[in-house]
């Protein structure tokens, strides 16, 4: 084999890989394509060992997240991209073992944030509460 068969070969194999839509070794998952050992998750896209997600892509071992992408080990996020080891993010972005924050950006080991700014625990729900509610 040589270097064009090489390539030639690895980029039918991209392709193939792309255009499949299954699941391998996913559970009860519908609507997702190219994710691997899901569970229950739904309109996924390249996602691995997620359960219960929803419209996430590339996201992997996270659980009930909904529309995250390039997420890793996250519970409970909606909008979130690119974060890890987080809970309860709501449109945060790189953001790293983070719990309750909203609207953050490349924040690490904070919790109780609403645009990188600290509040307590009662201020940030209530805040939360007003923000999703108007």
């Amino acid at each position: 084999m040589n270097r064009s068969e090489f390539e030639a070969e690895y980029a039918h194999l991209l392709r193939d890989f792309g255009a499949s839509e299954k699941n391998v070794g996913s559970f009860r998952s519908e609507g997702c394509t190219g994710s691997m050992h899901c569970m229950f998750c739904t309109g996924c896209r390249n996602c691995y060992r997620c359960t219960h997600c929803r419209d996430c892509e590339a996201t992997t071992g996270s659980g009930h997240c909904v529309r995250c992408a390039g997420c890793h080990d996250c519970s409970h996020c909606e909008d979130a991209v690119a974060c890890t080891h987080s809970a309860y993010l709501v449109r945060c972005s790189f953001c790293t073992d983070c719990n309750y924050c909203l609207g953050c950006v490349g924040l690490a080991m904070k919790e109780f944030h609403i645009l990188n700014q600290p509040y307590t625990r009662s201020e940030y729900f209530a805040l939360v509460k007003g923000l999703v509610n108007d």
